[in-house]
């Protein structure tokens, strides 16, 4: 009698996660991430206050990014930032219409996560983890656990 040797169940490749320590990586990704941000400030109506703080850099470097005036590289920090707020920008347009979608980040929230702010407001009071924390937040209503 020969017992069959289980075969192991195929797994699922490596996501690719870039390094973002180093410059280089930095610096490739630096010019579609600041298209993406400036996109998505203007879709999102925000302010400029609004838009340097939730890009974590000064009023200056924003109107700088804006008028397509700025040739440094992103940080490791504001490459995060940007990834977790075009997160948030996709996860709301498989939710809803483009108006609400659009809308939703600067209108008040009631749930316990956002406390009545706005969610603009709350990630920019939070940060990064705030940023994480309404992108996973937005992943959960859509189902994406």
């Amino acid at each position: 009698m020969h017992i069959a040797t289980p075969t192991p169940a195929p797994s699922a490749s490596p996501r690719h996660i870039p390094d973002l320590s180093l410059e280089a990586t930095r610096a490739g990704l630096t010019e579609a991430a600041l298209e993406a941000f400036v996109r998505l400030s203007d879709i999102w109506r925000i302010t400029s206050r609004q838009a340097s703080s939730l890009l974590g850099e000064p009023d200056r470097t924003w109107f700088r990014i804006k008028a397509r005036e700025w040739k440094g590289t992103l940080s490791q920090d504001a490459l995060t930032r940007v990834s977790a707020l075009v997160g948030v920008y996709k996860g709301l347009h498989l939710l809803f219409s483009d108006p609400l979608a659009d809308e939703w980040v600067r209108r008040p929230n009631a749930d316990p996560l956002f406390n009545g702010l706005t969610p603009i407001d709350f990630m920019i009071k939070g940060g990064i983890p705030a940023m994480l924390e309404t992108r996973g937040y937005v992943d959960a209503l859509r189902g994406g656990l």
